[in-house]
């Protein structure tokens, strides 16, 4: 496992994940499968295609994940404003 990817849900971020934090999760994934830190010229548009799939990849995921005792706020409004 990559070392500087980060958890990207709560609790461990306060808030939902911005595409930032996302994009640079998918970067720093592809960089470690590829041994790549930037591709040659002529690597390029895979690498990119690559960081891009596993970007949309990661908010899939983040989107469908349903965390046990969380609280959210669309949680909430969907009972009509009880927990």
């Amino acid at each position: 496992m990559c070392r500087s990817i980060k958890t990207l849900r709560p609790p461990a971020l306060p808030e939902q994940a911005t595409e930032d934090e996302i994009r640079a999760a998918a970067l720093q994934y592809v960089r470690k499968v590829s041994g790549f830190r930037a591709p040659a010229a002529h690597n390029r548009e895979v690498f990119d295609r690559a960081v891009d799939t596993v970007a949309r990849a990661t908010a899939d995921l983040l989107a469908g994940l349903e965390v046990r005792g969380s609280r959210t706020v669309d949680a909430t409004a969907q009972h009509g404003g009880r927990p």
